[in-house]
């Protein structure tokens, strides 16, 4: 199985439109044929799901809407092994016959491990989840094989140093978090394609944040497409922004409706990649968003070098500064960040970190901040 020639937009399983939208079981199957249906008509065919997404009935219903109404070489699957579930090595065999069987087909086209980071690396490592997937793709089962990864670019140059054998890497990739301290997107991209991976884009419109753009950012996107006939709508440049890189394969989207399947496989089906103009676009929107960002933290890590109970300021401030830009709240990277590390209601209050910041920040009430945000729910 290669990529070339393959449309790069996927149909991410993870949103799909609902009958109920208290309900994430209820996905409604009809409008769902309908947005398969328009989504191969116009040449795509890559499609995306996991174990956990719609609380365990994605996987069948991708069954229902594509397995048993195409034939197996009109589409490509991409499936994830649910690795925080996994606690012996036999468990991997039982989870992967029954994706198998949940989606109707007898291989993978792509399998990765599920959100790979420095936690859940340390026990996929001890249970041979590595070594399940290298044997998927010898006995066919799979023909491409990776993992999704939540992490550092450091952490991730270690896992692709120690497991070269993989093919494929999906990554979140968008242009706020290009130069971001938590994803740290281009530093991740980068590393991919210095191991000479493939890259898949997951996140690329950021939960949507990008797909609807408010204030200043706005301004500065309808400013730039005046006149324009039609009108591009934001998440098309941030699905474009993504795609418009070399080494990325292909770009997910979570679509929730057939309009907005109608836009992106528009826009995409004829691929363009960004102008020089386009980019320098993303460039000043994200400047936009991030002047809302909390604290003017540069990242020196001169608090880190005296800070008694070894607590990861910077990291934190990087996500204290993340909710403040888009509101969400990453509990999984705090997870991954506090590995080894103190935790920021364990600041002792002793000001050496104050007294080692270049920028003089008031860095203990920023921790406590960040507790109360992250540690009090």
């Amino acid at each position: 199985m290669e990529f070339s020639g393959i449309k790069k937009l996927g149909f991410g399983m993870m949103r799909l439109p609902l009958l109920d939208s208290d309900d994430p079981k209820s996905i409604d199957l009809e409008q769902l044929k309908e947005m398969v249906d328009l989504f191969i008509s116009r040449g795509f065919c890559y499609f995306d799901t996991a174990y956990p997404y719609h609380e365990q009935t994605s996987e069948e219903a991708l069954r229902k809407c594509v397995v048993e109404r195409y034939p197996r070489d009109q589409f490509l699957l991409a499936d994830k092994m649910p690795i925080i579930r996994v606690k012996s090595s036999d468990d991997y065999s039982r989870y992967f016959a029954e994706q198998l069987e949940r989606c109707g087909v007898d291989y993978f086209d792509v399998y990765l491990l599920h959100n790979i980071g420095r936690d859940r690396y340390i026990n996929t490592t001890a249970y041979g989840g590595f070594e399940f997937i290298r044997r998927m793709k010898e006995e066919g089962k799979a023909r491409k094989i990776g993992f999704s990864y939540h992490d550092d670019a450091q952490t991730l140059d270690r896992i692709l140093t120690e497991h070269p054998e993989v093919d494929v890497v999906q990554l979140q990739i968008n242009y706020l978090d290009w130069e971001g301290a938590v994803a740290q997107s281009r530093r991740c991209y980068e590393t991919a394609v210095r191991h000479g991976k493939d890259v898949i884009v997951m996140e690329p419109v950021k939960g949507g944040k990008l797909a609807e753009l408010q204030g200043p950012a706005s301004e500065l996107f309808t400013s730039f497409y005046q006149g324009r006939h039609p009108m591009p709508t934001p998440a098309s440049l941030a699905v474009r922004f993504a795609a418009s890189h070399e080494h990325v394969r292909i770009v997910l989207s979570g679509m929730s409706s057939l309009a907005q399947m109608k836009d992106n496989t528009g826009y995409m089906e004829d691929f363009c990649a960004l102008s020089s103009a386009e980019y320098e676009l993303t460039e000043r929107i994200a400047d936009a968003l991030r002047k809302s960002i909390r604290v003017q933290c540069t990242n020196c890590r001169y608090c880190t070098e005296v800070c008694p109970k070894n607590i990861a300021v910077p990291d934190y401030f990087g996500l204290l500064n993340l909710h403040a830009v888009t509101g969400q709240k990453t509990n999984m990277y705090y997870q991954r960040y506090s590995m080894n590390h103190g935790k920021a209601s364990e600041c002792i209050q002793c000001g050496q970190c104050e007294r080692n910041c270049p920028q003089h920040l008031p860095i203990r009430e920023y921790l406590k901040e960040f507790a109360a945000l992250y540690e009090n729910d």
